[in-house]
């Protein structure tokens, strides 16, 4: 399992957001990897099966996911910014998301 996993739901049609384009980086923006969310609005694997620790972020390309749905959105990025500690086994990082709110959490 990678270290750092993701998903993003749909808030507004109750419904997993399929295909939004995902993105880890190192907080000095060095790319570790990329993925894009699943028909369960998964990322199951996101970069490596560990990290170093330290400051990171998930940044999410929802305004291409409301686009797509002729949605207008305030948001066209949700960026995550999140500390890791290299002792623990994994970090999941919901996103609950409408076109004009988002909220997140550390999920298990």
């Amino acid at each position: 399992m990678s270290y750092v996993t993701a998903h993003v739901l749909d808030s507004v049609t109750g419904t997993p957001a399929h295909g939004i384009a995902v993105a880890l980086e190192a907080a000095d923006g060095t790319s570790i990897a990329t993925a894009e969310t699943n028909a369960d609005g998964r990322v199951p694997e996101l970069g490596p099966e560990t990290l170093e620790s330290g400051d990171y972020r998930i940044t999410f390309a929802t305004g291409q996911y409301f686009a797509g749905r002729n949605q207008p959105t305030f948001y066209p990025f949700v960026t995550v910014n999140f500390t890791v500690q290299a002792e623990e086994r994994h970090y999941h990082v919901p996103l609950l998301l409408s076109p004009f709110a988002f909220s997140t959490y550390r999920g298990s």
